[in-house]
């Protein structure tokens, strides 16, 4: 997705939002993808392992919507693996040693995510950290408190309400979970395209001065996606502990850097101002269809990682090569 401005210096920016830009490029591989591993793997090519994949995604997937926002507006947020850990924890530790019924427990995790953004974004916009380093700092805090919290114990006795949202199947197809994060990512698309504040981001990821200067505020925007990506990232664990039935210290390990792999895959840009939910959707299903085609044809875990790896310096490689040209 891209952002033109044509106003004239000193006018608010209007926007003109090109929702298919970076994003065919994606597409054709997924289906490169899916092509090759329907020929290579037996089973591969059935509703069954469709229905797997997306149930296998949804986690990710949900930790890359929050990721693409921020990314949207330039910064990057390696805390969303440790923040997962943390809001199930807090949950699982409200619920199951506190005492405290299971729905305010969970509004509880969820709010705690959103603090941990908030303090991420606080450090990138008040004390003027990179994002890097404000988030490499959140992820390393909430971590020790998800390990504080439970003695570095498993948190199991879930109710069976939750795990019922990873295991019960509407029309004998789609779960809860599965559900939600689909109907997240047309909420979020929806959102980008159609209001102010959406096309705001984009501004903001373009160049943070000349939005600031047409009176857009920077700071406000800013803290408000790494608070909705940290309560992105409790959702995810609780959908996460609904897969698993357990929580643990050490659960969302890595998943930041799967979260932005697929939103650079999707043909997001790491400079900021260039990204979709669409984009991002296909660089999930990308990632899911690598981890189900590799594992039916027997491939080894580590060439998982290498090739997304390899993905991933090829899209930041082609994105700056389109920029220079530009």
């Amino acid at each position: 997705m891209t952002v033109q401005t044509k106003e004239p210096v000193g006018a608010v920016p209007r926007f003109k939002l090109d929702l298919t830009s970076g994003v065919w490029g994606p597409l054709i591989g997924l289906i490169a993808l899916y092509v090759f591993f329907a020929f290579k793997a037996q089973h591969f090519f059935t509703l069954q392992n469709a229905i797997i994949i997306f149930d296998q995604v949804t986690v990710y997937g949900i930790l890359a919507i929050g990721m693409t926002l921020v990314i949207i507006t330039g910064g990057i947020d390696l805390s969303v693996g440790s923040v997962l850990a943390f809001a199930a924890m807090t949950t699982g530790w409200l619920f199951s040693i506190v005492g405290m019924p299971f729905i305010p427990a969970l509004i509880c995790g969820i709010a705690i995510g959103g603090v941990a953004g908030l303090v991420s974004g606080m450090l990138v916009t008040y004390a003027r950290l990179p994002p890097f380093i404000a988030t490499l700092a959140t992820m390393t805090i909430t971590r020790g408190l998800a390990n504080k919290y439970t003695d570095g114990n498993v948190v199991s006795g879930w109710p069976d309400a939750l795990n019922r949202l990873n295991t019960y199947r509407y029309f004998g197809v789609i779960t809860a979970t599965t559900a939600f994060f689909l109907l997240l990512v047309l909420a979020t698309c929806a959102f980008l395209k159609y209001r102010p504040a959406g096309r705001n981001l984009y501004a903001i990821g373009g160049n943070p001065e000349v939005a600031r200067l047409a009176g857009i505020p920077v700071r406000f925007y800013l803290i408000s996606v790494y608070v909705v990506a940290g309560a992105l990232s409790a959702i995810a664990g609780m959908a996460n502990a609904a897969r698993l039935q357990t929580s643990q210290p050490y659960d969302g390990l890595g998943y930041e850097l799967t979260a932005i792999a697929a939103v650079v895959i999707g043909g997001a840009s790491l400079s900021g101002g260039v990204g979709s939910i669409g984009g991002t959707l296909i660089g999930v299903l990308i990632i899911g269809v690598l981890n189900s085609g590799l594992s039916q044809i027997g491939a080894q875990t580590y060439d998982k990682d290498v090739i997304i790896g390899v993905m991933i310096a090829a899209a930041v490689a082609f994105d700056t090569l389109i920029r220079r040209r530009r």
